[in-house]
């Protein structure tokens, strides 16, 4: 099973997954105004991996059949990071 991966240009570490690349038709158009201007990355063979670097292999395999596409977004931040954060932001 292939897949083209586009990435967000307006969400930073936000992909878009869909069976074929150049063809977003299955992705819902409010989804699109708030993902940007798509910008294809590469094209990807899920049955020759055994994993993916952030999203969960058989879920994006899942929704590409059942909805066309996969969302993923970036993790949330680790807590002792978003603890330093909010301390910083209070200085």
């Amino acid at each position: 099973m292939y897949c083209a991966i586009y990435k967000s240009s307006k969400k930073e570490s936000t992909y878009l997954y869909v069976n074929r690349k150049d063809d977003l038709g299955d992705v819902p158009q409010q989804l699109l105004q708030t993902f940007g201007n798509p910008q294809f990355v590469m094209m990807v063979n899920l049955d020759k991996r055994e994993k993916l670097a952030i999203a969960d292999l058989s879920k994006v395999k899942e929704s590409l059949q059942n909805e066309g596409f996969y969302l993923q977004l970036p993790p949330p931040p680790d807590g002792a990071l978003l603890h330093i954060r909010t301390k910083n932001t209070k200085l």
